[in-house]
Formats: structure tokens, sequence, C-alpha cells
């Protein structure tokens, strides 16, 4: 036997509390009839009253309310075989994690941001989808490949920090090339990355990255993180204070988002734009705007358990003794 629902197990709590107050009310009412009369005359009083019939009334109500919360757990015994075939997209995200994504700009900075946006992403796409994970910097390297296991990707992601890469600076070109090596070997008629990045490559080639991107049937989206204006972009010295990073003449390093080449990416490719703020990052629009209307591919059908839900035993129980509780009395019949 399985349990479909075991968060349910929290009102276990409500059966404790109940079972505690029964045992209370019963000590309780003993003190109340110890005051009222000498132990002596104490049975010729209560000979009326049937021993053992209230505890018998309090065991009911508690077990049918045991039987209700197991009905809530959803017991599940017994199954079928059942084949299920799945369609979905493969989304690669590829996220930006050089020094500059530790701009502030975008509270609490670039990348953490990001970072939640993404989350908020896989929390929403269907089942069939499989997503894959690219950190780069002046490198770029494939964090988790593509898959549809959500929580080992949301792992990946939690790992994603500005050391990522050891290799500094911002490197869009490689993002890409990594992205197409990323697919090699698929069927894939939808090819899609999706890239997180403030715009500014260092390194260029980009032109041409793109140009072997569309050739090969990849989908570039873009989102923009951060401002026109630029920021500075906070780093911890020797010491462990807090300072800006500076270039090799000591002056302040100010990082700016590059919207230009972010829209040429998209465009030539087919893509789609957004830029990030802190109310909508654009991740969510993209998906429902762009990537929804994407031919789906069926992914390989597996066969799956089918279990069969078992959860009205437990709660026709609690309803039988739930009924039966009121019939039982306290006192002896034609007694008054």
């Amino acid at each position: 036997m399985i349990f479909a629902d075991l968060s349910m197990i929290r009102f276990v709590w409500f059966f404790v509390i109940a079972v505690g107050f029964f045992i209370w009310a019963n000590k309780r009412r003993r003190a109340v009839k110890a005051s009222f009369a000498a132990k002596q005359v104490l049975p010729e009083i209560t000979r009326n009253e049937v021993k053992g019939r209230r505890d018998l009334k309090y065991l009911l109500i508690s077990m049918a309310l045991l039987s209700i919360i197991l009905a809530l757990m959803r017991p599940q015994w017994g199954f079928t075989w059942q084949e299920v075939k799945k369609q979905g997209l493969d989304i690669l995200i590829a996220l930006d994690t050089s020094k500059s994504m530790l701009a502030q700009d975008v509270l609490p900075n670039r990348l953490d941001r990001s970072k939640l946006a993404i989350r908020d992403m896989i929390r929403k796409m269907k089942g069939g989808d499989r997503v894959g994970l690219i950190a780069f910097a002046g490198t770029a390297f494939l964090s988790c490949p593509l898959t549809s296991d959500y929580n080992g990707f949301l792992l990946s992601l939690d790992d994603i920090s500005v050391n990522t890469i050891p290799v500094g600076g911002t490197s869009i070109t490689n993002a890409i090339y990594q992205s197409l090596k990323s697919y090699e070997g698929g069927k894939q008629k939808h090819k899609i990355l999706i890239m997180i990045t403030d715009g500014e490559d260092l390194e260029g080639g980009i032109e041409g990255a793109v140009k072997t991107a569309k050739s090969g049937g990849v989908t570039i989206c873009t989102v923009g993180i951060g401002t026109p204006e630029g920021e500075l972009i906070p780093v911890r010295d020797e010491d462990g204070k807090l300072t800006f990073k500076k270039d090799q003449e000591g002056n302040v390093v100010k990082t700016r988002l590059d919207e230009k080449t972010l829209q040429a990416i998209a465009l030539e490719t087919g893509g789609m734009y957004v830029r990030a703020t802190g109310a909508e990052f654009g991740l969510e629009l993209i998906y429902e705007k762009k990537l929804s209307g994407f031919e789906k591919e069926e992914m390989k059908s597996r066969m799956e358990k089918n279990y069969t839900e078992r959860y009205h035993i437990p709660l026709a129980v609690a309803l039988v003794l739930l009924f039966i509780e009121p019939l039982i009395g306290n006192r002896r019949r034609g007694v008054l």
C-alpha cells in the first residue's frame, strides 16, 4: 500500500489533540464526581450508569477521525499498467554567471533574481517539457542536460553562482555553441534556447554563432537584465570588505544592459526579446506567448503503473463509526 498525498499526515495532530482532550475530560469527570459525594455513596448514585460506554464513544470518535485522515492521504493498492505518451518541448536555459550579474539594479541582484524567475517558470511548465541549464561567463558549461526531472534541474540551478565558471568575462558566443553541442544527436523539430544576460559580450564572434544557430534550427529567446544606464558591480576585497569592481587602471567599472545585441539575436533566429524588471521578469511571457505556439514533440512512450484509489474504504469506516456513536447510551435502558 502507498499513499498518494502523504502531506495530509500533518492532520494527525487533530487526532492527537482529540485523544488528549478525551483523556482530560475523563479525569475531570472523575474529579467532579469525587467532589460531589463521599466515596462510600458514589457507587449508589452512579448505579444506573453503564461503565465503559463513555470510553467506547470516545474511542469510536477517535477512530473515525483517524480514518478520515487516512482517507485524505489517499491510500492506494493494486495497479494496472498504462502506456503514457508525453508531448513537450526541449528548452535550454543559458544563464550568465559573470561578475556583472552581481549588480543590484534588479534586486536582490541580477543573478539571484534570474534564478528566482527560472524557478517560477519551472513550476508552471507542462510535465512533458524537458529543460536543461547552461552556465556561461568567459566560457560555457552544461550544468544540467535536458531532463524532465525538474527537481534535479532545480538542484543544479541552486549550485549556480558567479564562481561556477572560473574564466572571467562574458561570452554569448560560447553559450550558443554549447547549446548546439547539447542538442547533438536529437531529433527535435524545435530547438529552443532562452538566454538570460545583460548582453555585454566581451569575447566577440556573436554574428557567426547566431548564423550557425539559425542554420541548425535553434530559436533563441533573450532576456535582458539590468539597465542601459549601468550599475556598479559590488565585490569583496581581500579583507572581506564590500567594494566595487575596478578595471586595470583603477577606474570603477559600470555594467550596462546591451539591448541592441540581444534584440538582434532574437530577431535573427525567430525568437523573442524581453527586458526583465523587478515586477515582470519575462520568462513566463516567453513561455506563454512564444513557445506555446510551437508544435510539441512526442517523447518516447513508456509504461507506468496506474494505482487504484482506495480512499473510500477508510472514509466509509469513518461514516459507520460516526453513525454508531450516537446510538450508544451511557445509562441502562428503562432506568432513569
